[in-house]
């Protein structure tokens, strides 16, 4: 009924540098919900994983420093350690420009 199932479809990659702004708010939400209860743990870890994963993919020559810090990001919130996570988050995106 109108949806088309027979290829894939292309995904919206934020071309260009349309990814950093994307990076950054991404990167603010993940650390104002990183230790909310209902879910804000698990959403929080996987945005910081979508974020590293993207840049990564875009240029990870370009982007190793601040990819290097949302793994330790990530690493530290699911050890809830939230004001180390939350600090290197800050760290992160305080690089992405």
């Amino acid at each position: 009924m109108g949806v088309d199932v027979s290829s894939p479809k292309p995904l919206d990659t934020h071309p260009g540098d349309e990814i950093l702004g994307w990076a950054r708010g991404q990167l603010a939400i993940a650390r104002e919900i990183l230790d909310n209860p209902g879910g804000g743990l698990l959403f929080a870890t996987q945005t910081i994983g979508q974020v590293r994963s993207g840049l990564h993919e875009r240029d990870g020559s370009r982007w190793q420093e601040v990819t290097s810090i949302l793994e330790r990001a990530e690493d530290a919130a699911v050890h809830r350690e939230f004001d180390a996570a939350r600090d290197l988050i800050s760290q992160a995106a305080s690089k992405i420009s």
